[in-house]
């Protein structure tokens, strides 16, 4: 069997070692819960990749968006390169649910465009959890959503070898029940094709194929098939071949199933009709019947999420099976950014649960489609083995997990102490940055005379040619703030939701490149957003508390500040509040932290260097400039040259894709349909 091994030239520095021999130690004595509490530049990344090593326990990672899930999973995949480092999250390039508004009486029906190279890879997490150990898989929320039983996946599968008795006939209509399609035209992922007493299989979760000889009744040969080029390499021993869905359906179970169906419609018919909801009858009566006759015909139907409880054998209320659930007992769960994270994961049940009981009430959907939903929170926690919540910020819930987990129980709450945010075996601190560079110094100023003390502050940055991010309260705020410092001369933008999602990178960007000096904004803290050349962060109202103004948003907000040597946060405030006494405390704890450890190993901080990645939309302002334009709209664009642009993007989109950076794919697919002809 496969065993975890890190490939690297790199060695654990600095407190990484102490935070590894804590967690591994934490697993290994049996402990639920732990925090790894690292400052942004820790290498907290390499660190549970080296606790994976150690433990060599299958892994899942859940991380809050797409975007950081991908980079997590490249950095796995670079440091695990022999062991199975899998992606998984929502295969929708576009996601319209299905609902319904009342006010209106407008139905909007499902939509989605999925992305095939992600449903690949999703399929691919699945396989790999079935037929190895050395499993990794780096996740989104989507890791808490119905998928179907990894029991009938794991029994509708195909094994193939050569000498099997087993004819061309009857692996057909095997594949024909693992849902793959036959097409001897368009050969690609989750088809077959027939030529002659040859079958080739394009397994969904693989980038090369199969091909197979039969001869007679008998399987001559199996062989891996290169999908472009044709070549062929013989194969030995038992090769399987896994679904190409997650929605797997046994015979045994269609007719019950469809059984129980009916008797469902039966009664919910009975129910409306005895409340005078004839029109909200006639809706379910016929999309149900409609259902019922494809799964009959074909074994599926659009929407067969919403039945698959009664396929799956569950009763009314029963937890989903997740992708959870395909992991052995003894998994180890990693969740990054916790503090984001923990709390995505508690509100998605909700927010799915309101939606469908509308469709409910009006006759779109049985009450089945209850059961087609997220996991609750105590659900899924009822299913955590052992967890490691890693954030440079872990909220008090991650914190109190940690302090309760230990083998006697009991709550212990040790104050903070110049050991750690709480002395306590369950949380390991990580902070000491390779750079050197320490966290901001904190400075509270006056609200009396802030914008005036601001503008000097900026006036010193641009003749150093350093960036300042500037965050405010609401939207309001931030334009008339970038308005007046515009009027002074200093080169400003603002950025806040109402920013179109594609611009907001080319500010980000154009601040770097320093066409923009200052950005204002109102939440400037996302993980991710890394912009070394900031020196000063300026945080406006800062005594106003609230989620903005929390210990947690505002240690996240310093935070921008910590890439840079000069680093400097400044918060205008009349009174120093709970949360701002408990952030400054905070950052001044890591900032000791970090200088005594350049102070005994002789380190000189040095200002984090990250290359300028190329704009999306350079050719689009080049244009604008040799028009002499400023309002210019696609259609101005010559024809052959947007034919150029859309190629040129076209090219970048593959990249991103190939990068696992599928939310920079889907921006750069939106902006060719703009461009489309």
């Amino acid at each position: 069997m496969a065993k975890f091994q890190i490939v690297s030239d790199f060695k654990p520095t600095g407190d990484q070692p102490q935070a590894i021999e804590k967690l591994v130690n934490g697993i290994n004595k049996g402990r639920q819960h732990q925090v790894l509490l690292g400052v942004t530049g820790s290498g907290k990344t390499f660190t549970m990749a080296n606790v994976i090593q150690k433990v060599q326990r299958p892994t899942l990672v859940i991380s809050h968006n797409k975007t950081l899930a991908g980079q997590l999973a490249q950095e796995f995949r670079s440091l695990f390169p022999n062991n199975a480092v899998e992606y998984f999250v929502s295969y929708y390039d576009y996601y319209q649910p299905e609902a319904y508004i009342p006010q209106s009486d407008t139905y909007i029906e499902k939509e989605t465009q999925i992305n095939e190279e992600i449903e690949k890879l999703r399929l691919s997490a699945t396989a790999s959890l079935l037929s190895r150990k050395d499993v990794i898989v780096v996740a989104s929320v989507s890791a808490i959503y119905n998928l179907g039983s990894p029991i009938e996946y794991g029994q509708a599968i195909l094994e193939i070898g050569p000498g099997m008795k087993a004819g061309m006939q009857q692996v057909m209509k095997i594949l024909q029940k693992m849902f793959y399609k036959r097409n001897d035209i368009d050969f690609k992922r989750g088809t077959y094709r027939v030529r002659g007493d040859t079958v080739d299989i394009f397994p969904s979760y693989k980038d090369q194929g199969y091909r197979l000889q039969f001869l007679g009744d008998r399987l001559e040969s199996v062989s891996e098939l290169e999908v472009v080029t044709g070549n062929v390499l013989k194969m030995q021993g038992t090769q399987t071949i896994y679904p190409a869905k997650h929605y797997i359906t046994s015979e045994q179970r269609i007719v019950p199933g469809i059984k129980q169906i009916e008797i469902d419609l039966e009664s919910r018919v009975k129910s409306l009709e005895s409340s005078g909801k004839l029109i909200e009858v006639q809706r379910l009566d016929q999309r149900t019947n409609y259902d019922l006759e494809m799964i009959r015909q074909f074994g599926y139907c659009n929407g067969i999420e919403n039945y698959s409880r009664y396929f799956d054998g569950r009763n009314p209320g029963d937890p989903p099976y997740t992708l959870l659930h395909y992991f052995p007992q003894d998994f180890l769960l990693v969740i990054d950014e916790s503090h984001m994270t923990i709390p995505q994961i508690r509100g998605m049940y909700n927010g799915d649960r309101s939606r469908k009981e509308t469709l409910i009430d009006f006759g779109f959907r049985l009450p089945s489609a209850l059961d087609n939903r997220p996991l609750k929170f105590d659900e899924f926690m009822r299913m955590i083995n052992q967890a490691v919540y890693v954030s440079a910020t872990p909220d008090e819930y991650e914190l109190s997990l940690a302090n309760s987990s230990h083998l006697g129980g009991g709550l212990d709450r040790t104050p903070r102490g110049t050991d750690g945010l709480y002395s306590h075996d369950g949380i390991a601190e990580q902070l000491v940055r390779p750079t050197g560079i320490l966290d901001p110094e904190v400075s509270v100023r006056p609200i009396k005379g802030q914008i005036e003390d601001l503008l000097r502050e900026i006036e010193t940055r641009v003749k150093s040619q350093e960036r300042v991010l500037i965050t405010t309260l609401t939207k309001r705020t931030a334009e008339d703030l970038a308005d007046y410092l515009k009027e002074k001369g200093i080169k400003v933008h603002y950025l806040h939701s109402d920013v179109k999602t594609l611009e907001r990178g080319d500010i980000l960007q154009a601040l770097r490149l320093g066409e923009y000096d200052v950005i204002v904004g109102i939440n400037l803290l996302r993980e991710g957003l890394d912009l070394p050349e900031v020196s000063l962060v300026a945080i406006l109202d800062a005594d106003k508390e609230g989620f903005l103004r929390s210990r947690t948003s505002l240690i996240q907000t310093m935070g921008r500040a910590a890439r840079h040597v000069r680093g400097q946060v400044i918060m205008y405030a009349d009174i120093v509040t709970k949360s701002m006494k408990a952030a400054i405390d905070e950052v001044k704890r890591r900032r000791k932290y970090q200088a005594d450890y350049n102070k005994k190993h002789n380190i000189t901080p040095r200002s984090i260097e990250k290359a300028l990645r190329e704009r999306l939309i350079e050719k689009v302002e080049e244009l604008e400039e040799s028009l002499g334009k400023t309002d210019l709209t696609v259609d101005d664009i010559p024809v052959e040259d947007r034919k150029k642009m859309i190629k040129n993007l076209e090219a970048q989109m593959k990249q991103a894709a190939e990068l696992l950076d599928f939310e920079e794919a889907a921006k750069i697919r939106d902006q060719i349909k703009e461009l489309s002809i």
